[in-house]
């Protein structure tokens, strides 16, 4: 019997450990509804704990050198924004409903990113060129690549033809087309020949 009060009091310790404690909470309040459901009322506010997210940051941050991080703030590219929106009223912001602004926006801020970072990278003399005999382990084997190479060049083939048949048949069209014509021309010159045949 012993043996299982202490069972009992274990589960018991375990249930208010786990995530039985906020429908405890809410059947305590009366807020439970059948099928064990608790209607929020409203989302939950998340705190804003800014002093524990500086000493997190503090924590964390490490102090290195700009070659070992890279890193490259920039500003709003205005040229970049005038250049997308020129039909829209405020200038200084880039719709982000309008897919094409924003590509083009990350495009020119990444663009202006590698302008500034490279004098930077050439002043430390960081070599920013791959060598003439760099070689770099691809993500598809050759084998691969060459079945995609085959794949596309059939394709290019098939495409190559299928643009030949259509002109062929554009052309016999033309061709028939003008065989008609010139068949009536022949005949009404046939037909106004006899005719000034007759008048004569």
């Amino acid at each position: 019997r012993a043996a299982a009060t202490s069972r009992r009091l274990s589960h018991s310790q375990y249930a208010s450990t786990t995530s039985g404690g906020p429908l405890q909470e809410a059947f305590a309040k009366g807020a439970l509804k059948p099928g064990l459901n608790v209607v929020l009322e409203g989302r939950p506010k998340q705190p804003n704990d800014v002093e524990g997210l500086k000493q997190c940051l503090a924590e964390f941050r490490q102090q290195l050198a700009w070659v070992e991080r890279l890193d490259v703030t920039l500003g709003q590219l205005t040229n970049v924004v005038e250049s997308v929106s020129q039909n829209t009223t405020d200038k200084d912001a880039v719709d982000p409903e309008n897919d094409f602004q924003r590509e083009m926006s990350f495009y020119r801020q990444a663009q202006a990113a590698v302008l500034e970072a490279l004098p930077r990278l050439r002043k430390l003399k960081v070599p920013t060129r791959r060598p003439d005999d760099y070689f770099a382990e691809m993500a598809k084997s050759d084998q691969q690549m060459q079945k995609i190479r085959q794949k596309l060049k059939s394709k290019q083939e098939a495409m190559e033809k299928s643009e030949k048949a259509k002109q062929l048949r554009a052309m016999r069209k033309y061709g028939k087309k003008v065989r008609r014509s010139y068949k009536r021309d022949i005949s009404m010159t046939r037909m106004w020949s006899l005719s000034e045949e007759l008048r004569n």
